[in-house]
């Protein structure tokens, strides 16, 4: 059992001791469950206190148990809360740190509540795509009022427990957790010998008078229709609060029930669930143990002010690090510090930062043309054009001026990082850190660990990240890593399907209606367009036997580079990043196609996603296979942080568990007997695992 019982002064005390915040797995339920069958039946015991043991109350139900058989092994959670409801001895929550989801709704259960200021109270639910199940929109509004509990429950919001003051929620009490259970066990003698009736939430009235608490309900659900159209719970989250206001309890509680059984088994919820659970395996690294020593990070270089490096250099300055930015030229620096402080401008105009914390963030970072300023760095991180010989050099430089201890990291994309670590003496302290730009707004991380990255110094970056709000995902040395890396043949299919008679706004179009953000063209006049043809040049020199769709170095050719040139495969009016369908593009198109004797073909919008799609997919098999990934869920945590993956779909690779990956083989095979389908060559992994009737994601 992860509880524990004991009886203080004719107050039966069960704790919660399933650390760290207590979730509400069998065990946990089970010790719960029995603790109150003893309580009722010993004629010495007068009330019961529940509380968490260690650093929370209870954080909630263990969601790694949904879908499993104990998740419907007895006792549920529901079955606890109505044993707590029913107890004709009166039952105390004690709250302190942590009462969130299903721990929320064990309190709401209780008789009573008393707690600590500063706890955090929530019903997240909707987060991972359900809604809470075992009463909470029901008991909720009667204890908070409609309105605030509508909020919690559809936007999973946190609050404080002393902004709940004044409510059915809990009495305060001032002090440590050992204050809280003394007061607790007093508060449950003094209750008891009272003798009165025990108060239940079930029975409290919602008060509606003046209709305010159904124009709420009306509010939320016309902005989470407009805001979350993707995402069924916040939806049924809204008709669940209303059943609270509308039905008697035990019926509001039935269809709280049906809605959340409903939600459990949906692609969404699954998808949400893969997320969170995506997002904490990402920081487990097989080989490098929770207690690896990590080094210092006090002080950051940042070497090139370009848009990546000054956005790089904004996120370290605004988790508080100072930053030293390094340029060749003067020009260069006050470009680039211009640049920021036109970021943090926007940022202040919009609300997000105010005046002093702008000045203070830009205070943090200080300009240099000299190498020897990165010298007393702890960390160093190279962001200059995205060439092999340009990036050595630097290395050389660092490897002279930087301290005995320094981490040397490269912002490469899909260069060798053990050939940019050969150019130094300290190859043990070179490491890859890919920023996705702008880097000072977007959450991803790919951690690029060299042949010789020591394991303190992946340790420490790891570490790092968290402090800097990036979600780190660990790659192994390959060109492209994971995301670009998977990337090339989703491009190559894009392109291959405009040669043979789509149109660049067909292909955006039909993507980014299955979910993703932005399409291919769109992201590559983003982007620039002379980036990738770059890359095409080196990757042809490197491999001359590669066939790439010629149609984008045609572009190129012309100038149209995308949005910094007014024209990509879209036109762009000076100042407006809106894409309009282009003329000029249209044609090249047409010429190319004549002259190389292409037919157009006609590709409906199924097509185009599953080339696409599975396109990564195939991709994505071999980066597991070659150990580029550790994890398929290392994948998806890549391309729904830093591409665009619409989130309610999971990631590619979840997406293709969810449609069966014997189903995505088959898709596979067929485009390998059309035109390219050199391209598609099913990765052994795929049919490996779809012939076995297995899943990426285990």
């Amino acid at each position: 059992m992860s509880t524990a019982y004991e009886v203080r002064d004719g107050v039966a005390v069960i704790t919660l001791e399933n650390p760290p915040v207590n979730g509400l797995g069998h065990a946990t339920r089970a010790g719960i469950a029995q603790g109150l069958t003893q309580a009722q039946a010993d004629s010495q015991v007068r009330a019961v206190v529940l509380i968490g043991g260690g650093k929370a109350f209870s954080g909630g139900a263990d969601i790694r148990e949904f879908n499993t058989p104990k998740a419907t092994q007895s006792p549920l959670l529901v079955d606890v809360i109505n044993a707590l409801d029913a107890c004709t001895k009166p039952v105390v929550a004690a709250v302190h740190a942590v009462a969130m989801g299903g721990g929320l709704e064990l309190a709401l259960a209780c008789h009573y509540r008393v707690g600590l200021p500063g706890a955090q109270i929530a019903l997240p639910e909707v987060k991972l795509g359900l809604l809470p199940g075992a009463g909470g929109t029901q008991r909720l509004p009667r204890a908070i009022g409609v309105a605030r509990a509508l909020d919690m429950v559809v936007s999973g919001r946190v609050v404080k427990s002393e902004t709940l003051v004044g409510t059915l929620f809990a009495k305060m009490f001032e002090g440590s957790h050992d204050d809280l259970l003394k007061g607790a066990i007093a508060f449950a003698s003094d209750v008891a010998s009272k003798g009165e009736a025990l108060p239940r939430l079930r029975d409290v009235a919602i008060g509606d008078a003046d209709g305010s608490a159904q124009l709420a309900i009306d509010a939320a659900r016309e902005k989470v229709q407009r805001e979350q159209p993707h995402f069924p719970a916040p939806h049924k989250c809204v008709a669940a609060v209303e059943a609270a206001l509308q039905r008697p309890f035990d019926e509001g509680v039935k269809f709280e029930r049906e809605c959340f059984v409903a939600l459990v088994s949906s692609p969404e919820s699954k998808a949400l669930r893969h997320a969170f659970l995506g997002e904490r395996a990402a920081a487990k690294i097989a080989d490098v143990p929770d207690d690896t020593p990590v080094r210092n990070i006090e002080r950051v270089a940042v070497i090139g002010a370009g848009t990546m490096g000054s956005g790089i250099a904004m996120t370290f300055a605004n988790a508080g690090i100072p930053v030293t930015l390094i340029d060749t030229t003067e020009a260069a620096l006050t470009r680039g510090v211009e640049a920021m402080r036109s970021n943090y401008g926007r940022a202040v105009t919009r609300g997000k930062l105010s005046a002093e914390d702008a000045e203070k963030r830009l205070a943090r970072i200080h300009g240099s043309t000299d190498f020897e300023a990165a010298a007393e760095a702890d960390l160093i991180v190279e962001a200059v054009f995205e060439d092999m010989s340009v990036k050595q050099v630097v290395f050389r430089e660092l490897n002279k001026v930087a301290k005995d201890g320094a981490i040397l990291a490269s912002n490469t994309s899909t260069l060798n990082l053990d050939a940019l670590a050969e150019t130094t003496s300290r190859a043990q302290d070179v490491i890859g850190m890919h920023f996705f730009s702008p880097a000072n707004v977007m959450r991803l991380l790919e951690v690029v660990r060299g042949a010789h990255t020591g394991k303190d110094v992946l340790a420490t970056v790891m570490k790092l990240a968290k402090r800097i709000g990036k979600l780190a995902v660990v790659a192994r040395v390959c060109d492209g890593f994971i995301g670009n890396r998977m990337l090339e043949p989703y491009f190559k299919q894009s392109q291959w399907m405009v040669e043979q008679g789509a149109t660049p706004a067909q292909v955006d179009a039909a993507i980014e209606r299955f979910g993703f953000a932005m399409g291919p063209f769109r992201t590559s006049d983003l982007a620039g367009n002379d980036v990738s043809w770059a890359i095409r040049k080196r990757r042809h020199a490197e491999h001359p036997g590669i066939v790439y769709p010629k149609i984008a170095d045609v572009l190129c050719e012309a100038g149209r580079f995308g949005q910094k040139t007014h024209a990509g495969w879209y036109d762009y009016a000076e100042g407006d990043r809106t894409p309009r369908e282009s003329a000029k593009v249209a044609q090249i198109i047409d010429e190319y196609r004549k002259a190389n004797g292409i037919v157009p073909q006609v590709f409906s919008d199924e097509e185009i996603v599953d080339r696409l799609v599975y396109a990564l997919v195939n991709e994505g098999a071999r980066v597991l296979a070659d150990g580029t990934a550790a994890r398929a869920s290392d994948i998806d945590m890549v391309y729904l942080n830093g591409y665009g993956f619409p989130l309610w779909r999971g990631g590619p690779m979840l997406y293709a568990d969810m449609v069966g990956l014997d189903t995505v083989l088959a898709r596979v095979q067929a485009f390998e007997k059309a035109a390219h389908g050199e391209d598609w060559t099913p990765a052994a992994r795929l049919v490996e695992l779809a012939q076995a009737g297995k899943c990426f994601n285990g």
